[in-house]
């Protein structure tokens, strides 16, 4: 028969090694119950750090992003104000230019719209100068030095680079529009072809409209007027051709010629001479208006004159405004693909949130729970101990 012997030693060894194990689950428990994390360092969960690691990672960048979408809203809603402030005024000038028309206005009177318009030009410099609140300008495309647009004598120029500043995101949000493209570089005329008075006094010709699309050419057409006997004619010439000659007028009457029409008002002279020619984007939004004080200060014109001038400067204006809603548009656009934008990194983050969570937080209500067994354990533990350090021999003898 075998007997085995268990030493005190070994005994005490093996309860005390007990003992501090369960202190350091019941420690790591109220850690855990601190921090409220189930995962604190990686040894605890590989699995779940990694997995908590991954959603915290996008979880910043989906903040990086959110960042960027904040900076390009608040930089298209400044523009989209901006502009909505330059087309009210442009339209505070089409009504003056339309008043000014009136037959029966004076030098003077006509003198004071243009006073009047100068003053709307200098509130539309203001606009297309206004700061963004960050050190730079609304309209400054990719950078300028100081103010974009400076007056100058032959006019307002863009100071600024070309181009739109886009956030570093996954998708292109603007920050800046080109400002150059939208204050200087409408298209002129009625956005087809130019229409133009070239020496007549007596009569004026209106904007134009296309009526046939597909039959629009890049050619120069020019309407030459004969008066004989008392009957006035036309010709049309293209690109210094006849295309046809002897044509009856009638003032106000359409004259249409490869799909393109437009009305000549008045009583032409012989030789008066009217031109159509391509449109360009070249249509500056204060030089449009810089031509409309300056016809509206000159006395003594006719009323041909004035009727040419108020016709061609109000369809100026509506190009140059076609030009400034276009832009507003496309920063309301962006205002609401930037609110879609938000949305689905908010869902985003609010995913990675709830992964991470699932992966590193704590079930409380059980944590209580393995706490309070554990602590019991710990306690049944230690009496234990404290029970086995009775049983020495010693102790037997002297009982």
């Amino acid at each position: 028969m075998s007997v085995n012997r268990i030493s005190t030693s070994n005994a005490y060894d093996g309860a005390l090694s007990n003992l501090m194990s369960r202190q350091d689950h019941l420690t790591e428990t109220q850690e855990q119950m601190t921090s409220g994390k189930r995962v604190i360092k990686a040894s605890d969960d590989p699995t779940a750090a990694a997995r908590a690691e991954r959603a915290r990672a996008l979880e910043e960048r989906t903040t990086s992003s959110q960042k960027a979408v904040d900076a390009s809203s608040n930089a298209m809603t400044l523009t989209e104000s901006a502009l909505g402030d330059a087309g009210e005024l442009l339209q505070q000038a089409r009504e003056l230019l339309v008043s000014a028309g009136d037959a029966s206005y004076s030098d003077a009177e006509r003198a004071s719209k243009a006073n009047a318009i100068a003053a709307i030009r200098s509130q539309l410099l203001a606009v297309a100068n206004r700061p963004d609140g960050q050190g730079g300008f609304v309209f400054s495309g990719q950078g300028s030095g100081g103010a974009p647009f400076i007056d100058k004598p032959g006019g307002v120029v863009f100071q600024g680079v070309g181009g739109e500043v886009n956030v570093a995101t996954d998708e292109p949000l603007p920050l800046t529009l080109d400002g150059g493209d939208i204050w200087l570089s409408a298209n002129t005329g009625n956005g087809v072809f130019v229409t133009k008075n070239t020496n007549s006094s007596n009569a004026w010709i209106d904007a134009g409209r296309v009526t046939s699309p597909d039959q629009i050419t890049s050619s120069t057409y020019d309407i030459q007027f004969a008066v004989s006997g008392g009957t006035t004619t036309y010709s049309v010439l293209k690109d210094g051709n006849p295309v046809s000659t002897g044509n009856a007028f009638t003032s106000g009457q359409e004259i249409s010629v490869d799909g393109m029409s437009f009305a000549i008002s008045g009583a032409p002279a012989n030789g008066d001479d009217f031109q159509t020619t391509p449109s360009t984007r070249s249509l500056s939004v204060f030089d449009s208006l810089d031509y409309a004080v300056a016809q509206l200060s000159k006395p003594g014109q006719g009323g041909p004159k004035v009727q040419q001038a108020v016709q061609d400067s109000i369809r100026n204006i509506d190009q140059v405004n076609s030009q400034i809603s276009s832009a507003r548009a496309f920063a309301g656009t962006t205002l609401q693909r930037l609110d879609g934008v938000k949305g689905r990194l908010d869902a985003t983050e609010l995913s990675a949130q709830t992964d991470r969570s699932s992966a590193e937080d704590l079930d409380m209500v059980k944590a209580l729970s393995s706490f309070n067994q554990q602590q019991t354990g710990y306690q049944a533990a230690l009496q234990s101990y404290a029970t086995i350090q009775k049983l020495s021999l010693f102790q037997y003898l002297n009982a």
